[in-house]
């Protein structure tokens, strides 16, 4: 049974008869009920048993000083369980054969926060993703791992919505601020240059989304469902770091533009709303 996420792994190991093991069996001579076990590559497992096989409540240590403690199903994680991570990190939720699968809390050593979906281990459906580090959230779709679909971009003062895709704001959207209005717009996605690194290779291309502002309007509701137009994606500088023996990677640095609450020379009149985007 092996637990996997981004080409790391933490792998239950397999379970020998007669083999360090303190516990129940059935009359065949299988694991059968309460029991301790220490398994051949070191890790150890306590919990409950049935026909041989881990099934039911249980604790399972790795030898690297990851755990498990929550539901198994025929030696698989299923159910509800916590997982712990050899870099502190840790998943609360549900599982499904040996993944993170369903509804489920991911804690980064980083104190980010993810809550929401999971299917086959990503973030995989709505779900909050909260910045410790500037008190920002993205609240919304995420499609295999990424943030992508119709989502809030949610900070102290101001939020943006609009949908995403790759982790980047695209399509019309809005700011809306606290003091009472909103801009709209739209993120154009353009190429910039970089240059190429040597003779034949392929030249470096960067796509930056740019904020075209339209119009400015008193406060509206919103309705997630923004018009038919391509998809958009999260600000700069949202990237992920790979984690540690399996550990869900976290999503670094929220996209936020700067905003100005005043205008904009050229665009606005003094005492509207404005914004203005960061390059990267």
């Amino acid at each position: 049974v092996a637990h996997t996420s981004l080409g790391t792994t933490n792998t239950e190991g397999a379970e020998e008869l007669g083999k360090e093991y303190e516990g129940d069996r059935n009359e065949a001579g299988e694991r059968h009920g309460h029991g301790k076990a220490r398994l051949p590559n070191g890790d150890t497992y306590e919990g409950n048993y049935e026909f041989g096989k881990r099934h039911g409540q249980g604790i399972y240590k790795f030898k690297n000083g990851a755990r498990y403690m929550g539901e198994y199903i025929k030696n698989k994680k299923h159910g509800q369980g916590t997982f712990i991570y050899p870099d502190g990190s840790r998943y609360e939720g549900e599982w499904a054969d040996d993944q993170r699968h369903g509804h489920g809390v991911y804690y980064y050593v980083n104190n980010d926060t993810y809550t929401g979906d999971w299917f086959a281990h990503q973030r995989h459906g709505q779900g909050t993703y909260f910045y410790a580090d500037t008190g920002s959230k993205y609240v919304g779709t995420w499609v295999n791992g990424q943030q992508e679909g119709a989502a809030e971009l949610v900070h102290l003062n101001h939020r943006y919505q609009g949908k995403f895709m790759n982790k980047n704001p695209v399509g019309p959207g809005k700011y809306v601020f606290d003091i009472g209005c909103e801009q709209h717009g739209e993120y154009r996605l353009t190429d910039t240059e970089r240059g190429e690194e040597e003779e034949e290779e392929e030249t470096l291309i960067t796509i930056v989304p740019k904020w075209k502002a339209t119009k400015i309007t008193d406060l509206a509701l919103w309705t997630p469902t923004l018009a038919e137009e391509q998809p958009p994606t999260e600000g700069p500088g949202q990237e992920e770091v790979v984690g540690i023996e399996g550990a869900e990677p976290q999503s670094v640095g929220a996209a936020r533009p700067a905003h100005l609450c005043g205008g904009l020379p050229g665009m606005w009149p003094v005492g509207q709303c404005g914004v203005r985007t960061l390059s990267g």
